[in-house]
């Protein structure tokens, strides 16, 4: 299935960016890449990635959800990813990427989260 995604912002500087299919190599991972990195640089410091309809991350979607956290790795930011299927959370979980990234079960969770911050 091939990837979509969409941007929601949410409130000033935050945003939820709802992804479907699969992440993995290809233009479509590529435009999500350079729309991150117009969202942070244009001062966008709350990033939630809703990973619900997400079926499958290679290396390559990996790659762009560490990105992210890279991006978002100062005192002020934060980045969740919610709706994490289970093949998901294993690949998260096998490469230790669970650890780095906060995982919530629901968007509501996520939203919540941002809201307590």
């Amino acid at each position: 299935m091939s990837m979509n995604s969409k941007v929601e912002q949410i409130a000033q500087k935050k945003i939820v960016i709802t992804v479907s299919g699969s992440m993995t190599l290809g233009s479509p991972l590529k435009v999500l890449d350079a729309k991150l990195q117009n969202l942070v640089s244009n001062g966008v410091n709350t990033i939630v990635f809703d990973l619900t309809e997400v079926d499958f991350i290679d290396s390559a979607g990996l790659g762009l959800l560490v990105l992210a956290h890279g991006l978002l790795e100062k005192e002020d930011t934060m980045l969740r990813l919610c709706g994490v299927q289970a093949r998901v959370r294993a690949l998260l979980k096998m490469t230790k990427t669970d650890s780095l990234l906060h995982l919530d079960e629901s968007r509501e969770e996520s939203l919540e989260a941002i809201r307590q911050r």
